[in-house]
């Protein structure tokens, strides 16, 4: 190791920071930091250290050793951040390992902040075209994720049907627990606000033709055929979706998902898989409760203000009903289901490591998710009109 001239102040070593320059080899140079570097003592001017680092030959690689550094505070770390910075322009690789940690993780964030700035700019030069193209490429690249998180997750299921999957039954019970009677109280009232609303509407036009008992028909064959499964299924994209994807996405904050790879279990398995499954065994026994609690709320409209009796009413909505439009509804709830886990664990699973990253994966799930599901439904009504039932 040859050495090089260092830059120092004209004060002692050790109260006053310096910097010693050597090379360990022909392409790297090794930056020896050294004393105290605080704010208001006689330091190396950033010009003069820049000046004399970066002059010809270039080293390729600069890394670093502080053995000899008593104390910092941010008059170091603005040095090392106009370093790097110049390391950047002129393509030089700057190791920042050899410095002490409270340092290293300052430059991490000061780099993540460089990197934000950076794409806003970007973001704001690039024309229209570039912003189409760019989009295009991003939710091509969605696309492939959805796909392959599909494909794990049916993978998962097949383990788990065959007694293969590695899970915890406690966790699972939980769950079903999470997702079933923990979401029958806002359920219970949203559906009977449905079906007042519903009967409101429909009996204001059908009291003119003094068709009042038809009111029965139209609460019973919208909630059990749409309304009953579409707002289960938003309710619970808001709720346990967005738990999720907020529970998941806490996970990988914490790296307890890497800690589950470390021990070689798939966090498919142990965690996606049984919230999936919970769903999409809940949410059909959700719709049904759904669309009776939401013909009782109508039934309270009809029966309790324009003086239709509950016989009458009841006998109307079961003639009216049939086991087709029952299974059309409870089908969609079971795609919402899978919509919902899907939307909830795949933002989750790919969060972040901050906190803003949990929140903006929450939203990002269930506004994902509402979309998906009226995209579904409306799928399911187009087919089931060119059906004919």
């Amino acid at each position: 190791m040859r050495q090089c001239n260092g830059i120092m102040n004209s004060q002692d070593s050790h109260s006053t920071g310096k910097i010693r320059f050597s090379w360990v080899d022909d392409e790297t140079m090794l930056v020896h930091l050294i004393g105290t570097w605080k704010i208001g003592l006689d330091l190396p001017s950033t010009e003069e250290i820049l000046t004399h680092l970066f002059t010809s030959p270039n080293p390729r690689l600069i890394i670093f050793e502080y053995s000899e550094l008593v104390s910092w505070d941010s008059s170091l770390l603005s040095l090392l951040i106009n370093i790097q910075k110049h390391c950047g322009l002129i393509g030089i690789h700057m190791q920042i390992t050899g410095l002490p940690r409270g340092v290293q993780r300052l430059l991490r964030l000061a780099s993540k902040f460089r990197e934000t700035e950076s794409l806003t700019e970007d973001r704001e030069r690039k024309g229209f075209l570039s912003y189409i193209g760019e989009s295009t490429y991003n939710y091509f690249r969605f696309f492939i994720k959805v796909l392959e998180f599909i494909g794990e997750s049916s993978i998962a299921l097949i383990k788990f049907f065959t007694g293969k999957a590695r899970y915890r039954g406690r966790d699972m019970s939980i769950l079903f627990y999470e997702c079933g009677m923990q979401a029958l109280p806002i359920v219970s009232l949203i559906s009977v606000l449905v079906g007042l609303i519903l009967a409101f509407v429909g009996v204001v036009q059908l009291k003119m033709f003094g068709a009042q008992i038809y009111i029965a028909d139209l609460v019973g064959i919208a909630m059990v055929r749409e309304m009953g499964a579409m707002m289960t299924a938003i309710i619970m994209m808001g709720r346990t979706g967005a738990a999720f994807a907020t529970q998941l996405g806490t996970m990988e904050v914490n790296e307890e998902i890497d800690a589950l790879k470390t021990l070689g279990i798939s966090p498919m398995e142990f965690l996606v898989m049984p919230r999936i499954l919970a769903l999409f065994l809940m949410m059909p026994l959700l719709c049904v409760y759904s669309d009776i609690v939401g013909i009782l709320g109508g039934a309270f409209v009809g029966v309790g203000i324009f003086d239709l009796s509950a016989a009458q009413y009841f006998e109307q909505t079961r003639a009216a009903l049939s086991l087709t439009n029952f299974s059309i509804g409870i089908i969609k709830s079971a795609f919402f289901a899978v919509i919902i886990a899907i939307s909830g664990c795949l933002y989750g699973m790919e969060c972040g490591r901050s906190a803003s990253s949990v929140g903006d994966a929450a939203t990002k799930s269930v506004v994902m998710g509402i979309v998906f599901i009226i995209i579904a439904d409306g799928i399911f009504a187009v087919i089931t009109n060119a059906l004919w039932i």
